[in-house]
């Protein structure tokens, strides 16, 4: 089930409230909460829901003993037995047909390349399961004795398919005790309503003209104009799909009490890479900065060992994306960034006015977006090729045409990639006019719920006309 559907939206969200508001414990709450996320992650696939629970059930069984032990070296023993554990049925689903694929092609074996459909949200459940195991053991969490607790942490269903990635410890207290007011409600079904309207309205428009460039038939005859055209789209895809996806988890965590931390922070305006990556996808950056490249020696070794701790954790961000060289190629690629600028690039680029951090900035995640949607390393030099080599038909009437037809969309999308609202917000006369608006409580309440509603119409009209949507992270 995703969030982006007609299902969800008028049947699973209204019940789910009105089921958790019906009980007064959180107890109560919690197990319907939980019944309601393992529906929802068994709408497709029934079958995965069981290696959910159980990866869920055998990591929490070993936290058991983990709390229980008097010393570190065999707490530290089933730390390694619960990461083995957890990541096994990772490396099975996911990465097995692309390591035997990988071996055959190395050495000419012919080991069966077996390939699995890959559970939804797999990457996404196994990694905040582990946060939970190693911050135990780290002794920065409590031990959590109640398995339909932790279940409800692993499974629940805001963030369980493409994050947020929640650390335990962000949420544990939250799992024990709360209370939901009916500001916090209305909050939420803002923020919620903001991340469907940018994943509806914005993102899936996006998608259609990738489809009729990058993902077209005749991508192999395309001309400059339209490669640059369809790459920009899918950066506007990719974007609002995902920020999308993110706001709606959080505003639904705010409708039933928990509050998820922010994963994006407006990262097109960034003025470098490495301030790209504080700004998109924080929960996974923030996962690999805790538990690899600090637990590697972080910025405490010397200059050489701090590149290599990079080159570590870039090559697995990559290989968390996807079981294929092109995601790996696009951690390299993001590595090489990130090494330049550690090593000299960022001080250049502080000396330089602002405008020549942004477009380098621009044209960096632009090239990677290149590597992370094309497959094949065929297809990304063919890109490559269209966008970079000056012939005399790099522009045809195909892309004049299809830019008229899409150039204010796609001008409209980038301005609301920035960070207009808060900019706003930060203005005294917006200030003063929200003060006296929310000092007319029925009028400001009147005209929110107006607002909610005219998007909520708009969304529906457009899901109806398209069908099935679903999120580019969920095959992640």
């Amino acid at each position: 089930m995703v969030f982006s559907s007609l299902i969800f939206l008028y049947a699973f969200l209204p019940l789910c409230i009105i089921a958790t508001r019906l009980v007064r414990t959180v107890k109560a709450q919690n197990l319907i909460l939980l019944a309601f996320s393992l529906l929802f992650y068994a709408w497709g696939e029934p079958v995965w829901v069981f290696l959910m629970i159980g990866t869920a059930l055998g990591a929490w069984l070993i936290s058991l003993f983990i709390d229980r032990c008097r010393s570190k070296a065999a707490a530290r023993n089933w730390l390694i037995l619960a990461v083995v554990f957890c990541l096994s049925s990772l490396v099975v689903f996911k990465y097995s047909g692309f390591i035997f694929a990988t071996i055959n092609d190395l050495i000419g074996t012919s080991l069966p390349e077996h390939t699995f459909s890959l559970p939804i949200g797999i990457s996404f459940y196994t990694f905040q399961i582990l946060t939970y195991v190693i911050d135990l053991y780290r002794g920065e969490t409590k031990v959590q004795k109640k398995f339909y607790n932790f279940l409800l942490y692993a499974s629940l269903f805001p963030q369980l398919i493409a994050g947020p990635i929640v650390r335990y410890s962000d949420i544990d207290e939250q799992i024990s005790e709360r209370r939901v007011s009916f500001e916090e409600t209305a909050q939420g079904i803002g923020r919620f309503l903001a991340g469907l309207a940018k994943k509806v309205l914005i993102a899936n428009h996006a998608a259609e003209i990738v489809t009729l460039t990058l993902d077209s038939t005749r991508f192999a005859s395309l001309d400059g104009l339209e490669a640059w055209i369809g790459i920009l789209a899918y950066s506007i895809q990719i974007y609002f799909d995902f920020s999308g996806y993110s706001d709606m988890a959080i505003g639904l965590g705010h409708m039933f009490g928990f509050r998820l931390k922010e994963n994006f922070k407006h990262p097109y305006v960034a003025r470098s890479v490495t301030d790209f990556w504080r700004r998109w996808h924080i929960s996974l950056s923030t996962f690999f900065r805790d538990y690899v490249y600090i637990p590697l020696g972080g910025n405490r070794l010397g200059l050489k060992r701090q590149i290599l701790n990079m080159f570590i954790v870039w090559s697995l961000t990559g290989l968390w994306h996807g079981a294929a060289w092109n995601f790996v190629l696009w951690g390299i690629y993001f590595f090489v960034l990130l090494a330049m600028e550690k090593l000299f690039l960022l001080r250049w680029l502080e000396k330089l006015p602002a405008i020549f951090g942004h477009v380098y900035t621009w044209m960096s995640f632009i090239l990677g977006w290149v590597f992370f949607k094309m497959e094949s390393m065929s297809d990304i030099g063919t890109l490559l090729q269209r966008m970079f080599q000056v012939r005399s038909d790099f522009v045809t009437n195909r892309g004049v045409v299809l830019l008229q037809n899409h150039i204010v969309f796609i001008v409209i999308a980038f301005v609301f990639a920035m960070p207009l609202l808060p900019w706003l917000r930060s203005k005294k006369p917006v200030q003063r006019l929200m003060k006296d608006l929310k000092s007319k409580e029925p009028l400001f309440g009147i005209s929110s719920s107006i607002a909610y509603l005219a998007i909520l119409f708009f969304c529906t009209m457009s899901l109806v006309a398209s069908g099935f949507n679903p999120f580019l992270y969920f095959r992640f």
